[in-house]
């Protein structure tokens, strides 16, 4: 039998310095290692990879983050040209979260506690649904 000794998570990207510029402003200081064809971001005690591809299509991630401010990571989003895909989604909890897609295409959700506070409109319009799960995941 093997161990593991290491587990990351990989996004495929078409352009590693916006992709790296989009996770360093809408996330903080995330970026662990960089260079033009993989990079890995440290989100808390996980380890996400950016590689790159010639595939442009948008991809569904299946990755989520918490947040500490909620609103300026959405400003964050839409100011480095990602997209505000739907949301806010309220959960029993209380917590907000927003579908985004970053610059690559990658869909991803993010979540915070709190309200937000007047924001720009996304792309599309919101999604104010409350049902927690919402349809089509599983709970």
């Amino acid at each position: 039998m093997s161990s593991v000794t290491r587990t990351y998570f990989m996004l495929s990207v078409t352009d590693m310095p916006r992709a790296i510029a989009f996770y360093r402003e809408v996330l903080g200081p995330v970026i662990r290692h960089e260079s033009d064809t993989w990079t890995e971001l440290k989100f808390g005690d996980a380890t996400v990879a950016l590689h790159t591809t010639d595939r442009p299509d948008p991809k569904y991630t299946g990755l989520g983050v918490d947040v500490v401010d909620l609103a300026a990571a959405y400003h964050a989003v839409l100011r480095t040209g990602g997209r505000v895909l739907n949301g806010p989604i309220s959960d029993p909890s209380g917590q907000l979260r927003y579908e985004v897609a970053d610059t690559e295409g990658n869909t991803f959700t993010i979540a915070g506690a709190g309200t937000m506070p007047d924001a720009a409109p996304p792309t599309d319009p919101p999604n104010t649904q409350t049902a927690w799960p919402p349809a089509g995941e599983a709970g």
